[in-house]
């Protein structure tokens, strides 16, 4: 998705969990271990963008976790499941994203990527892997696979 702005977006990622491994895949263009996620549409919430992100970028059903807030029944009003974090970083110098980092978790683990969001390396990540330092993994994405890990992982 092109950007909405050129100063700022809104995205959203999500750190997939099956059993005791957690699903990261190395970006095609900046060549770094992340998360699954993209640009929120103009037409979508969060939520929806992650679920839509994955399918598009793995091939993987999942499922977000978290509670939604019972806050009554009102007429055109949705609460939805927040996000785990919030974090606000740098693309480049011009351009920043504000992410909202959810949690997930699959039954599947085979990966079928799309052409067109293909990624040179993806795989699921043990807890030990994510504390190996030869995989170069960024410190807050190291931080956010094991939250989810100890979380989810079973």
């Amino acid at each position: 998705m092109p950007h909405i702005h050129e100063k700022i977006d809104f995205t959203a990622e999500v750190f997939i969990v099956n059993g005791s491994r957690v699903f990261l895949r190395k970006h095609d263009k900046y060549k770094i271990w992340l998360s699954v996620g993209g640009h929120i549409e103009l037409n979508e919430d969060p939520v929806q963008a992650v679920i839509r992100e994955v399918k598009e970028e793995t091939g993987l059903d999942i499922e977000i976790v978290g509670k939604v807030p019972q806050t009554g029944n009102e007429k055109d009003y949705k609460e939805l499941i927040p996000p785990k974090f919030l974090n606000r970083h740098r693309i480049n110098e011009n351009h920043e994203h504000v992410s909202l980092v959810f949690f997930g978790k699959t039954k599947e683990t085979e990966i079928v990527q799309n052409f067109e969001e293909k990624s040179d390396e993806c795989r699921w990540f043990s807890m030990d892997e994510l504390n190996d330092s030869s995989y170069g993994l960024r410190e807050n994405v190291r931080f956010y696979a094991m939250k989810a890990l100890e979380e989810l992982g079973g």
